[in-house]
Order: structure tokens, then C-alpha cells, then sequence
């Protein structure tokens, strides 16, 4: 099958390459490289360096003929979408609606999007939250997110594309930047490797609810084999675990005795967030496989490798 996927040189994107490659799929990725990296596209995918909000994106479609589209790329940053809502709204509603119109100029069938789960809930009454739960996106980012999913239906009634948002967990693994303020998995190994101080925002008994990129990967290969399968689908574990814990988790896999500081909370921060996987495992036939104890050796062992850590 041919698959196109945008910000296939990011954290997520680049995993999803590497299993659709795998699978022996025909792999081409459009990334700006704006946070993402030309050297992790895999090697059997062919690279467009571009926006999704280029007109020149009509050009790649036109070359390529996807019959997929795996979307991936966004303006990740729950913060930038606070302070600069235009420029997240530019990147992830005008470009993904630029990328739905080249799907329906170019016929493609089939559109797997990464939506937020923790994002497009907010503060929700039931954790771990199900998909029914009504939606109530606390930032610019999770309005931008839900916007999209709903183009996604307007698309299918409109046009007749098969559209599938993966509400993702807080997905955490190899190739995660531990640089700036999102993704505090990446964030505490790193600094925990070359003995930095770790801040935990607040008491740290606020939750999320963590899944390794490894699995989101595997979920997205079984959203492309299952095409059927349309609307919300949430991607997590539905195990809460706070940040005080997960700081001690990562102490003891990278084998350090350091101790947090604790500093001001972070106004608006969710206190709960776990998104409920049944309906993956019922539609799609997916799973979280990797623990989070082994999920954090791994994350450990590759920034031990790639940026210098303590080599114990």
C-alpha cells in the first residue's frame, strides 16, 4: 500500500514510518524539519522537506498517489498554543485542512490522524475517560485537535474518506526531545544522566497516563490494516501515574540517587488524565504491550547512547 505520512522525521511520525516499512507498505514522508530530523526518516522511505500548510503539498500528492494519508505532523507545543493560538491554528487547522483538500483532489481513501486525548477531554469526570465523554479542550492545542477531528467527518460525509483520529495518551520513548518543556519523560532521563537537577511542577500528584511510542507505532499499522473502523479511538494504557512516581521510576532506571526539586505549579495544568483503550482493543485489536518499567529502560538506554549519558 502507499502511504503518505506527515512529520514522518519527528519523535511519533518516525516510528510510524519504521512499522509501516516494516510491514513492506511503500512509505513516502512530508516533514518541514521545523522539530524533526532528516536523519531519522527510515532509509526505505522516499523524503518531501515541506510544510503541510505549503500549496506545493498539491505537488507531492500529485507525484506520489498516496492511498493512505498518516498524519502526524502538528504544532505539539500545549504552551506556544497559549502564547501564540494564530501560529497553532496556521499549522494545525489550516494545514491539515490543506492536506484533507489534497486528499480529496488526489481520491485517497483512507486518513489516520493523531489527534490528544488528554487534550481534547480537558478536566474530565470519568478516568480513565472513554471516547463518549464529552470533549472540553482546556488550550488553543486541543481546540485545534478537535477542529480537525471534526473535518475528518465532514470529509467522510462530503467526499467518502474513511477517517480515523488515534486519540494518543502521553506517549513517551526513543527519539522524545528532551529539550524544552514538553515530554517530561525525556526531560528528567536527560537531565538525570548528566547529573542536572529534575523541577516537578506543584505537589507532583498530578497524573497522565504514559504509552510507549513503540505501541502508538503498532496501533497506527492496526488502524491502517483495519479500514473500516472510522471516528475516535483512544491510545494509552488507562493507568494513571503521577509525577512524583514517575521521577523515581526513572531514577532507578538510570541507576542515579538524585532528588527532584519541587517548583511552582503550572496554571491550568490538568490534575488527572488516563484515557480508557477498550475500544482499541475492540476495533482495532490493539493493546499497550511494553510495561512502563521497561518503556523507561528503553528511553534510558537510547539517551545513554545518543546524547552522552552516564555509561553504567
Amino acid at each position: 500500500m502507499k502511504i503518505l505520512v506527515t512529520g514522518g522525521a519527528g519523535f511519533i511520525g518516525s516510528h510510524v514510518v519504521d512499522r509501516y516499512v516494516a510491514a513492506g507498505h511503500e512509505v513516502c514522508v512530508v516533514d518541514d524539519l521545523s522539530t524533526g530530523q532528516r536523519a531519522r526518516v527510515n532509509p526505505g522511505a522516499r523524503f518531501h522537506e515541506l510544510a503541510i500548510q505549503s500549496p506545493e503539498l498539491a505537488d507531492v500528492f500529485a507525484a506520489e498517489r498516496p492511498e493512505v494519508v498518516s498524519h502526524q505532523a502538528a504544532q505539539a507545543d500545549v504552551r506556544r498554543s497559549v502564547e501564540d493560538p494564530a501560529h497553532d491554528a496556521r499549522i494545525n487547522i489550516l494545514g491539515s485542512i490543506n492536506l484533507l483538500d489534497c486528499c480529496r483532489r488526489f481520491q485517497v481513501g483512507r486518513v489516520i490522524y493523531a489527534s490528544s486525548g488528554g487534550a481534547v477531554y480537558g478536566d474530565a469526570d470519568v478516568i480513565p475517560t472513554p471516547e463518549e465523554h464529552p470533549t472540553r479542550p482546556a488550550s488553543p492545542y486541543g481546540i485545534s485537535k478537535l477542529t480537525v477531528e471534526h473535518y475528518l467527518a465532514c470529509w467522510r460525509d462530503l467526499y467518502g474518506i474513511r477517517g480515523l483520529a488515534l486519540r494518543y495518551a502521553n506517549v513517551y520513548g526513543p527519539r522524545q526531545s528532551p529539550l524544552g518543556e514538553a515530554g517530561v519523560v525525556a526531560i528528567f532521563a536527560y537531565r538525570l544522566l548528566r547529573g542536572q537537577e529534575a523541577v516537578i511542577n506543584g505537589d507532583g500528584r498530578q497524573t497522565r497516563d504514559y504509552v510507549y511510542v513503540g505501541d502508538v507505532a503498532d496501533a497506527n499499522l492496526r488502524a491502517l490494516e483495519r479500514a473500516d473502523v472510522t471516528g475516535a479511538v483512544n491510545v494509552g494504557t488507562g493507568v494513571e501515574t503521577d509525577v512524583v512516581d514517575l521521577f523515581r521510576r526513572l531514577r532507578t532506571a538510570a541507576d542515579v540517587g538524585a532528588e527532584a526539586r519541587h517548583g511552582p505549579a503550572k496554571p491550568g495544568e490538568q490534575r488527572r488524565s488516563a484515557v480508557d483503550p477498550t475500544r482499541a482493543t475492540e476495533r482495532l485489536g490493539w493493546q499497550p504491550r511494553v510495561t512502563l518499567a521497561e518503556g523507561l529502560r528503553l528511553t534510558v538506554e537510547h539517551l545513554r547512547k545518543d546524547d552522552g549519558g552516564p555509561g553504567r
